[in-house]
């Protein structure tokens, strides 16, 4: 079997797993990222995440994570939800309504590999999605997948930035895709603009430690005081980038029932988020994102947000 018949089978194949999107860009070291990955570690824009100063090389060479790699597949996975919270409540990022996204992808990954394997014999590659010292953005660039938008997130024309992005690194040739080269933020700058924070700086770059998913999900520490009164409700995470965003216009409601929100999420309160005990934070958020957080977490996130 040629790589041209075989890449067209990986890539009906991630359909019909539910990808919304595949690409496959060669295997090699990122050498445009080295000194911008270097610049955004030596501004601290990383915050308390010490762990982002780790691996430095394997971020940046995939051959490391996989020896003999020849390809990255790149893959995205739509998570936009048919419904949504009200504005008038305590927030999550939507990404997090359902299960947990790293369980629900490896499986289709793996799955994914095993059909690799099928086709073109003995495979030596891993999968990933946001659980290894990878560039994920930069490879669904390289990919061919969409481009970084000025909040970081990559776009796509006709889909929007609502999706997860996930690889395959393997030891195998395919078709390769074009790169994307083209930029189609244009002069907008509303995610900057709408950003509270003003965690969203020039030249695409994130102050993560000034933005409200690092505050609700990564910092460990009290909350800080001069940050009050500027979280607009978001407990865990925070979707206002995208929510501002013109090219969302496009995002479609995805179709995988295990993203789908627990019955009572949707329904509650302040009121309800504020009285929560342990026992409906795990049966609200049984094997969710937002377990990352603890109860504990999202207490302090909340009583951040109620009003002194």
């Amino acid at each position: 079997m040629n790589k041209e018949k075989y890449t067209h089978l990986v890539r009906q194949k991630a359909f019909d797993l539910g990808f919304q999107n595949i690409g496959f860009a060669q295997a090699g070291f990122l050498e445009k990222e080295a000194p911008r990955l270097e610049n955004w570690l030596n501004k601290g824009y990383h915050g308390k995440m010490s762990y982002m100063e780790n691996h430095f090389d394997k971020r940046l060479d995939p051959t490391l994570l996989v020896p003999g790699a020849k390809t990255v597949i790149s893959l995205s996975y739509n998570y936009y939800p048919e419904q949504q919270q009200s504005d008038n409540t305590y927030k999550i990022a939507k990404y997090a309504y359902g299960k947990d996204y790293h369980f629900v992808l490896k499986d289709k990954l793996r799955e994914l590999l095993q059909y690799i394997a099928s086709l073109v014999g003995e495979v030596q590659g891993r999968v990933f999605t946001d659980s290894a010292p990878i560039l994920e953005r930069a490879w669904a660039r390289e990919a061919g997948i969409g481009w970084e938008g000025r909040h970081s997130l990559v776009i796509q024309k006709d889909k929007g930035s609502f999706f997860f992005l996930a690889e395959i690194i393997l030891d195998v040739d395919f078709e390769y895709d074009t790169p994307f080269q083209t930029d189609h933020c244009g002069s907008c700058t509303k995610c900057i603009n709408a950003c509270p924070t003003e965690a969203i700086l020039e030249n695409k770059m994130i102050n993560a430690s000034k933005c409200i998913s690092y505050y609700t999900i990564e910092l460990r520490d009290e909350l800080p005081a001069d940050m009050r009164g500027k979280f607009q409700d978001w407990m865990f995470g925070c979707d206002i980038c995208q929510d501002v965003c013109p090219w969302n216009k496009f995002s479609l409601p995805h179709q995988e029932p295990f993203f789908a929100p627990h019955p009572n999420l949707l329904q509650m309160t302040r009121q309800d988020w504020e009285e929560i005990t342990e026992a409906v934070f795990r049966d609200i958020f049984k094997k969710s994102a937002v377990k990352r957080t603890k109860y504990s977490g999202l207490k302090r996130n909340i009583d951040y947000l109620r009003p002194s």
